[in-house]
Protein backbone atom coordinates (compact mmCIF):
# COMPACT_ATOMS: atom_id res chain seq x y z
CA UNK A 1 0.00 0.00 0.00
CA UNK A 2 1.06 3.30 -0.66
CA UNK A 3 0.10 6.95 -0.11
CA UNK A 4 0.88 10.41 -1.62
CA UNK A 5 -0.45 14.16 -1.69
CA UNK A 6 -0.99 16.60 -4.76
CA UNK A 7 -0.85 20.14 -3.50
CA UNK A 8 -2.84 22.13 -6.33
CA UNK A 9 -2.21 25.20 -5.20
CA UNK A 10 -5.53 27.06 -6.30
CA UNK A 11 -8.82 27.15 -4.64
CA UNK A 12 -10.35 27.27 -8.05
CA UNK A 13 -8.31 24.40 -10.04
CA UNK A 14 -8.86 21.73 -7.02
CA UNK A 15 -12.55 22.49 -6.68
CA UNK A 16 -12.90 22.24 -10.85
CA UNK A 17 -10.99 19.02 -10.61
CA UNK A 18 -12.98 17.68 -7.97
CA UNK A 19 -16.59 17.84 -10.06
CA UNK A 20 -20.09 18.58 -8.82
CA UNK A 21 -20.35 16.50 -5.78
CA UNK A 22 -16.89 15.46 -5.91
CA UNK A 23 -18.23 13.13 -8.72
CA UNK A 24 -14.57 13.59 -10.55
CA UNK A 25 -12.30 11.74 -7.42
CA UNK A 26 -15.16 9.58 -7.25
CA UNK A 27 -14.71 8.34 -10.71
CA UNK A 28 -10.60 7.97 -10.14
CA UNK A 29 -11.26 6.10 -7.13
CA UNK A 30 -13.74 3.48 -8.85
CA UNK A 31 -11.34 3.07 -12.05
CA UNK A 32 -8.38 2.99 -10.49
CA UNK A 33 -9.06 1.25 -7.21
CA UNK A 34 -7.34 4.20 -4.81
CA UNK A 35 -8.80 6.28 -2.29
CA UNK A 36 -9.28 10.28 -2.60
CA UNK A 37 -9.40 12.67 0.14
CA UNK A 38 -9.56 16.26 -0.23
CA UNK A 39 -8.70 18.67 2.21
CA UNK A 40 -8.48 22.35 0.77
CA UNK A 41 -5.96 22.08 -1.97
CA UNK A 42 -4.60 19.01 -1.40
CA UNK A 43 -5.20 15.87 -2.46
CA UNK A 44 -4.71 12.85 -0.44
CA UNK A 45 -4.36 9.62 -2.14
CA UNK A 46 -4.10 5.94 -0.99
CA UNK A 47 -3.96 2.05 -2.47
CA UNK A 48 -1.98 -0.01 -4.38
CA UNK A 49 1.56 1.63 -5.13
CA UNK A 50 0.90 1.32 -9.07
CA UNK A 51 -2.46 2.27 -9.10
CA UNK A 52 -1.77 5.78 -6.65
CA UNK A 53 0.80 6.53 -9.11
CA UNK A 54 -1.14 6.08 -12.13
CA UNK A 55 -4.06 8.05 -10.30
CA UNK A 56 -1.08 11.16 -9.31
CA UNK A 57 0.00 11.72 -12.96
CA UNK A 58 -3.79 11.72 -13.96
CA UNK A 59 -4.85 14.54 -11.45
CA UNK A 60 -1.69 16.23 -12.37
CA UNK A 61 -2.15 16.29 -15.75
CA UNK A 62 -5.94 17.10 -15.46
CA UNK A 63 -4.86 20.33 -13.06
CA UNK A 64 -1.71 21.26 -15.30
CA UNK A 65 -5.19 21.28 -18.56
CA UNK A 66 -7.07 23.40 -16.27
CA UNK A 67 -3.84 25.58 -15.69
CA UNK A 68 -3.58 26.04 -19.59
CA UNK A 69 -7.05 26.88 -19.78
CA UNK A 70 -8.90 24.16 -20.96
CA UNK A 71 -12.54 22.83 -19.09
CA UNK A 72 -12.15 19.79 -17.48
CA UNK A 73 -16.05 18.06 -16.89
CA UNK A 74 -16.97 14.63 -15.70
CA UNK A 75 -16.05 12.95 -19.75
CA UNK A 76 -12.56 14.48 -19.76
CA UNK A 77 -11.51 12.53 -16.78
CA UNK A 78 -13.79 9.52 -18.73
CA UNK A 79 -11.51 9.87 -21.81
CA UNK A 80 -7.97 10.91 -19.59
CA UNK A 81 -8.41 7.27 -17.87
CA UNK A 82 -8.94 5.78 -21.34
CA UNK A 83 -5.67 7.59 -22.94
CA UNK A 84 -3.67 6.45 -19.69
CA UNK A 85 -4.83 2.62 -20.81
CA UNK A 86 -3.82 2.78 -24.17
CA UNK A 87 -0.33 4.37 -23.95
CA UNK A 88 0.48 5.77 -20.54
CA UNK A 89 1.91 9.18 -19.45
CA UNK A 90 2.98 10.34 -22.91
CA UNK A 91 -0.85 10.12 -24.70
CA UNK A 92 -2.30 11.26 -21.48
CA UNK A 93 0.17 14.83 -21.34
CA UNK A 94 -0.79 15.06 -25.17
CA UNK A 95 -4.46 14.94 -24.64
CA UNK A 96 -4.34 16.89 -21.64
CA UNK A 97 -2.23 20.08 -23.42
CA UNK A 98 -3.87 19.53 -26.31
CA UNK A 99 -4.79 23.19 -27.81
CA UNK A 100 -8.30 24.92 -27.95
CA UNK A 101 -10.33 24.50 -31.21
CA UNK A 102 -12.85 26.98 -30.99
CA UNK A 103 -15.28 27.73 -27.79
CA UNK A 104 -18.89 29.10 -27.73
CA UNK A 105 -20.47 30.22 -23.88
CA UNK A 106 -17.00 29.44 -22.30
CA UNK A 107 -17.26 26.01 -22.87
CA UNK A 108 -14.13 24.58 -24.72
CA UNK A 109 -14.01 21.88 -28.01
CA UNK A 110 -11.00 20.21 -27.98
CA UNK A 111 -10.05 16.85 -28.92
CA UNK A 112 -11.72 14.38 -25.99
CA UNK A 113 -9.15 10.89 -27.07
CA UNK A 114 -6.42 10.24 -28.89
CA UNK A 115 -7.99 9.22 -31.92
CA UNK A 116 -9.89 12.55 -32.12
CA UNK A 117 -6.20 14.34 -31.33
CA UNK A 118 -4.52 12.30 -34.33
CA UNK A 119 -7.78 13.53 -36.27
CA UNK A 120 -7.05 17.15 -35.89
CA UNK A 121 -3.70 17.04 -36.94
CA UNK A 122 -4.02 15.27 -39.81
CA UNK A 123 -6.52 17.64 -40.69
CA UNK A 124 -4.49 20.67 -40.35
CA UNK A 125 -2.21 18.83 -42.47
CA UNK A 126 -3.29 16.92 -45.23
CA UNK A 127 -6.04 18.22 -48.11
CA UNK A 128 -8.49 15.80 -47.72
CA UNK A 129 -9.25 13.74 -44.84
CA UNK A 130 -11.26 10.82 -43.85
CA UNK A 131 -12.67 10.58 -40.34
CA UNK A 132 -14.45 6.83 -40.36
CA UNK A 133 -15.85 5.22 -37.55
CA UNK A 134 -18.92 4.55 -35.05
CA UNK A 135 -21.66 6.92 -33.53
CA UNK A 136 -20.19 9.34 -30.78
CA UNK A 137 -16.96 9.67 -32.14
CA UNK A 138 -16.90 13.28 -32.42
CA UNK A 139 -16.17 12.82 -36.37
CA UNK A 140 -18.45 15.36 -37.61
CA UNK A 141 -17.99 17.90 -34.53
CA UNK A 142 -14.57 17.92 -34.52
CA UNK A 143 -14.59 18.89 -38.77
CA UNK A 144 -17.21 21.44 -38.15
CA UNK A 145 -14.96 23.13 -35.42
CA UNK A 146 -11.66 23.26 -37.80
CA UNK A 147 -14.53 24.61 -40.09
CA UNK A 148 -15.30 27.18 -37.60
CA UNK A 149 -12.13 27.69 -36.85
CA UNK A 150 -10.25 27.87 -40.42
CA UNK A 151 -13.11 30.43 -41.44
CA UNK A 152 -12.39 32.90 -38.40
CA UNK A 153 -8.91 32.88 -38.89
CA UNK A 154 -9.85 33.61 -42.56
CA UNK A 155 -7.84 30.65 -43.79
CA UNK A 156 -10.79 30.05 -45.74
CA UNK A 157 -13.65 32.25 -47.43
CA UNK A 158 -16.68 30.08 -46.69
CA UNK A 159 -17.75 26.35 -45.63
CA UNK A 160 -19.87 24.11 -47.13
CA UNK A 161 -21.85 21.35 -45.72
CA UNK A 162 -23.14 18.46 -47.70
CA UNK A 163 -25.27 15.13 -46.73
CA UNK A 164 -26.48 12.64 -48.95
CA UNK A 165 -30.22 12.62 -48.42
CA UNK A 166 -30.77 8.39 -47.42
CA UNK A 167 -33.66 7.57 -44.49
CA UNK A 168 -31.90 5.30 -42.05
CA UNK A 169 -34.28 2.34 -42.71
CA UNK A 170 -37.21 3.66 -43.53
CA UNK A 171 -39.43 5.44 -46.23
CA UNK A 172 -40.26 8.32 -45.28
CA UNK A 173 -42.83 9.32 -48.33
CA UNK A 174 -43.65 12.50 -49.83
CA UNK A 175 -42.37 15.61 -47.81
CA UNK A 176 -44.46 18.73 -47.85
CA UNK A 177 -42.94 22.50 -48.28
CA UNK A 178 -40.57 23.48 -51.25
CA UNK A 179 -37.15 21.86 -51.96
CA UNK A 180 -35.48 23.38 -48.60
CA UNK A 181 -38.14 22.11 -46.67
CA UNK A 182 -37.87 18.93 -47.72
CA UNK A 183 -34.44 17.94 -47.50
CA UNK A 184 -33.95 20.16 -43.95
CA UNK A 185 -34.41 17.07 -42.09
CA UNK A 186 -31.79 15.45 -43.92
CA UNK A 187 -29.56 18.45 -42.85
CA UNK A 188 -30.98 18.67 -39.50
CA UNK A 189 -27.40 16.85 -37.80
CA UNK A 190 -25.77 19.37 -39.43
CA UNK A 191 -27.12 22.72 -38.52
CA UNK A 192 -27.24 21.27 -34.69
CA UNK A 193 -23.12 20.84 -34.58
CA UNK A 194 -23.36 24.66 -36.06
CA UNK A 195 -25.23 26.08 -33.34
CA UNK A 196 -23.19 24.41 -30.68
CA UNK A 197 -20.36 26.20 -32.36
CA UNK A 198 -21.47 29.70 -32.34
CA UNK A 199 -24.45 31.93 -31.21
CA UNK A 200 -27.85 31.02 -33.11
CA UNK A 201 -27.48 34.34 -34.49
CA UNK A 202 -24.16 34.67 -35.74
CA UNK A 203 -24.83 31.34 -37.48
CA UNK A 204 -27.88 32.57 -38.81
CA UNK A 205 -26.33 35.46 -40.22
CA UNK A 206 -23.98 33.85 -41.92
CA UNK A 207 -26.15 30.82 -43.67
CA UNK A 208 -28.08 34.49 -44.92
CA UNK A 209 -25.04 35.63 -46.82
CA UNK A 210 -24.50 32.07 -47.96
CA UNK A 211 -20.92 32.19 -46.25
CA UNK A 212 -22.01 28.90 -44.42
CA UNK A 213 -24.03 26.84 -47.17
CA UNK A 214 -25.46 23.28 -45.97
CA UNK A 215 -26.57 21.50 -48.69
CA UNK A 216 -27.90 17.82 -50.31
CA UNK A 217 -24.88 16.49 -51.94
CA UNK A 218 -26.97 16.07 -55.40
CA UNK A 219 -26.42 19.87 -55.38
CA UNK A 220 -22.61 19.89 -55.50
CA UNK A 221 -22.21 18.92 -59.23
CA UNK A 222 -20.87 20.84 -61.34
CA UNK A 223 -19.42 23.53 -58.98
CA UNK A 224 -15.84 24.43 -57.91
CA UNK A 225 -14.99 24.52 -54.19
CA UNK A 226 -12.04 27.41 -54.07
CA UNK A 227 -11.09 28.64 -50.75
CA UNK A 228 -13.40 26.42 -48.69
CA UNK A 229 -14.18 24.14 -46.13
CA UNK A 230 -15.87 21.58 -47.33
CA UNK A 231 -17.48 18.84 -45.15
CA UNK A 232 -19.66 15.62 -46.48
CA UNK A 233 -21.10 14.10 -43.53
CA UNK A 234 -22.66 10.58 -43.51
CA UNK A 235 -20.64 9.84 -46.41
CA UNK A 236 -21.08 5.71 -46.10
CA UNK A 237 -24.37 6.28 -47.78
CA UNK A 238 -23.01 7.56 -51.08
CA UNK A 239 -22.71 6.21 -54.17
CA UNK A 240 -19.12 5.64 -55.90
CA UNK A 241 -20.50 8.28 -58.76
CA UNK A 242 -21.43 10.71 -55.65
CA UNK A 243 -17.92 10.40 -53.78
CA UNK A 244 -15.95 10.93 -57.03
CA UNK A 245 -18.30 13.90 -57.65
CA UNK A 246 -17.80 15.07 -53.86
CA UNK A 247 -13.84 14.87 -54.12
CA UNK A 248 -13.76 16.41 -58.26
CA UNK A 249 -15.25 19.64 -56.42
CA UNK A 250 -12.25 20.68 -54.36
CA UNK A 251 -10.67 23.68 -55.85
CA UNK A 252 -7.48 25.72 -55.02
CA UNK A 253 -6.97 26.84 -51.09
CA UNK A 254 -9.51 24.26 -50.39
CA UNK A 255 -9.66 21.25 -47.78
CA UNK A 256 -12.36 18.41 -47.09
CA UNK A 257 -13.38 16.15 -44.42
CA UNK A 258 -15.13 13.15 -45.28
CA UNK A 259 -17.10 11.38 -42.10
CA UNK A 260 -19.08 8.66 -42.47
CA UNK A 261 -19.17 4.65 -40.65
CA UNK A 262 -19.34 1.68 -42.91
CA UNK A 263 -21.22 -0.33 -40.69
CA UNK A 264 -24.43 1.85 -41.02
CA UNK A 265 -24.94 1.73 -44.42
CA UNK A 266 -28.69 2.72 -45.51
CA UNK A 267 -28.30 2.18 -49.90
CA UNK A 268 -30.56 0.04 -51.73
CA UNK A 269 -29.40 -3.48 -51.58
CA UNK A 270 -26.74 -3.95 -54.93
CA UNK A 271 -25.51 -0.59 -54.49
CA UNK A 272 -21.90 0.14 -53.24
CA UNK A 273 -20.77 2.77 -50.44
CA UNK A 274 -18.56 5.23 -52.39
CA UNK A 275 -17.08 5.42 -48.87
CA UNK A 276 -15.83 1.86 -49.19
CA UNK A 277 -14.93 1.93 -52.49
CA UNK A 278 -12.82 5.69 -51.51
CA UNK A 279 -10.97 3.73 -48.32
CA UNK A 280 -10.15 0.92 -50.81
CA UNK A 281 -8.83 3.03 -53.96
CA UNK A 282 -7.32 6.40 -52.26
CA UNK A 283 -5.01 4.76 -49.61
CA UNK A 284 -1.36 6.37 -50.28
CA UNK A 285 -2.69 8.96 -52.65
CA UNK A 286 -0.38 12.77 -51.03
CA UNK A 287 -2.74 14.76 -50.03
CA UNK A 288 -5.28 12.06 -48.53
CA UNK A 289 -5.23 10.70 -45.08
CA UNK A 290 -7.55 8.27 -43.38
CA UNK A 291 -8.45 8.06 -39.21
CA UNK A 292 -10.23 5.30 -38.19
CA UNK A 293 -12.02 5.83 -35.01
CA UNK A 294 -13.00 2.84 -32.47
CA UNK A 295 -15.63 2.21 -29.87
CA UNK A 296 -12.76 3.24 -26.87
CA UNK A 297 -13.25 6.84 -28.85
CA UNK A 298 -16.74 6.97 -28.21
CA UNK A 299 -17.48 10.34 -26.02
CA UNK A 300 -20.55 10.38 -25.72
CA UNK A 301 -22.94 8.55 -22.80
CA UNK A 302 -20.58 5.34 -21.62
CA UNK A 303 -23.87 2.96 -22.56
CA UNK A 304 -22.67 4.07 -26.32
CA UNK A 305 -19.54 2.44 -26.57
CA UNK A 306 -20.90 -0.92 -25.04
CA UNK A 307 -24.02 -0.69 -27.41
CA UNK A 308 -21.47 -0.57 -30.25
CA UNK A 309 -19.46 -3.61 -29.27
CA UNK A 310 -22.60 -5.59 -28.90
CA UNK A 311 -23.68 -4.75 -32.31
CA UNK A 312 -19.64 -5.51 -33.71
CA UNK A 313 -20.25 -9.09 -31.83
CA UNK A 314 -23.69 -10.08 -33.11
CA UNK A 315 -21.96 -8.98 -36.72
CA UNK A 316 -19.37 -11.10 -35.95
CA UNK A 317 -21.73 -14.55 -35.14
CA UNK A 318 -20.65 -13.92 -31.55
CA UNK A 319 -23.24 -15.37 -28.40
CA UNK A 320 -24.46 -11.99 -26.18
CA UNK A 321 -22.61 -11.48 -23.13
CA UNK A 322 -24.15 -13.12 -20.08
CA UNK A 323 -24.55 -11.78 -16.93
CA UNK A 324 -25.65 -12.90 -13.30
CA UNK A 325 -28.19 -10.63 -11.34
CA UNK A 326 -27.07 -8.03 -9.42
CA UNK A 327 -28.35 -7.75 -5.89
CA UNK A 328 -31.66 -5.53 -5.79
CA UNK A 329 -31.39 -2.26 -3.84
CA UNK A 330 -33.78 -2.17 -0.81
CA UNK A 331 -37.72 -1.15 -1.93
CA UNK A 332 -36.82 -1.98 -5.81
CA UNK A 333 -37.85 -4.96 -7.82
CA UNK A 334 -34.88 -7.86 -7.23
CA UNK A 335 -33.20 -7.92 -10.34
CA UNK A 336 -33.06 -10.89 -12.97
CA UNK A 337 -30.21 -12.60 -14.73
CA UNK A 338 -30.67 -11.71 -18.35
CA UNK A 339 -30.12 -15.01 -19.31
CA UNK A 340 -33.04 -15.80 -21.74
CA UNK A 341 -35.21 -18.96 -20.44
CA UNK A 342 -35.92 -21.97 -21.83
CA UNK A 343 -39.10 -21.53 -24.58
CA UNK A 344 -42.29 -23.29 -22.88
CA UNK A 345 -44.24 -25.36 -25.14
CA UNK A 346 -47.59 -25.55 -25.51
CA UNK A 347 -48.12 -29.04 -22.84
CA UNK A 348 -46.07 -26.65 -20.57
CA UNK A 349 -48.69 -23.72 -20.40
CA UNK A 350 -50.87 -24.53 -17.75
CA UNK A 351 -52.77 -22.07 -18.68
CA UNK A 352 -53.81 -24.05 -21.98
CA UNK A 353 -55.88 -26.57 -21.68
Amino acid sequence: MKSMHVDLADTDIARTLAGAQNENLKLVERRLGVKVGQRGTELHLSGPDAAVSSAVKLLEGLASALKSGRSVYREDVEQALKAMGQGGDENLRALTLSPILTQRSGRHITPRSLAQQGYVDLIRTNDVVFGLGPAGTGKTYLAMAMAVQALTERKVKRIVLARPAVEAGEKLGFLPGDLAEKVNPYLRPLYDALNDMMEPERAAALLEQNIIEVAPLAFMRGRTLNDCFAILDEAQNTTVEQMKMFLTRIGYHSRAVVTGDVTQIDLPTGKQSGLVHAQRILQGVEGIAFNHFTDVDVVRHPVVAEVIKAYARDDRGEAPLEFEARPSRPGSPRASSPRPSAPRGPLSNPNLP
